[in-house]
C-alpha cells in the first residue's frame, strides 16, 4: 500500500513540475510569432502592418510581413526584449524607425511606433507562404 501511496505522490509531483515548466517557457515566448497592429494618427492616416518575432538562438529577432504573400519585406535591425514589452528597430524610407510592444492580455498588445504613435495589436496565425 505504501509502494501505491508513493507512487501516486510521485507522478503528481512529476506532473506539476511538468506544467508549471511548460507555462514558465510560454511567459518567455510571449512575443514570438505574428502580430497584426494598427498605428493610430500618423500623419497619412492609421497604419496598419504584421510583425513576425521568431525565436533564434534565444534572441529574438525577425520583420514586417507583407499582407499578401505573408514573406519579410522590412528586416528588424534589432530587437530589445524586457519583461512585459519588446521594441523592435527598423529603417523606413531611409528613417530608423522602433515599435514598442507592451503585454496587453494572452493574445493582445498595446504600445507605441516612436513614443508618439499609439499602437495596437492582436496575436494572428500566418498561412504559409507560397
Amino acid at each position: 500500500m505504501k509502494k501505491k501511496i508513493a507512487l501516486m505522490m510521485g507522478w503528481v509531483v512529476l506532473s506539476l513540475f511538468l506544467c508549471f515548466n511548460a507555462a514558465a517557457q510560454d511567459a518567455a515566448d510571449y512575443f514570438a510569432g505574428a502580430w497584426k497592429v494598427e498605428i493610430i494618427g500618423t500623419p497619412s492616416g492609421d497604419g496598419k502592418m504584421i510583425l513576425n518575432l521568431d525565436r533564434v538562438d534565444g534572441k529574438l529577432q525577425g520583420g514586417i510581413i507583407d499582407t499578401t504573400t505573408y514573406r519579410q519585406v522590412v528586416p528588424f535591425t534589432s530587437v530589445d526584449e524586457k519583461e512585459n514589452s519588446v521594441s523592435a528597430y527598423f529603417s523606413a524610407e531611409g528613417y530608423d524607425v522602433y515599435i514598442t510592444l507592451v503585454k496587453k492580455d494572452d493574445d493582445n498588445v498595446t504600445g507605441n511606433l516612436l513614443d508618439m504613435f499609439d499602437v495596437t495589436g492582436k496575436r494572428v496565425k500566418l498561412p504559409k507562404p507560397e
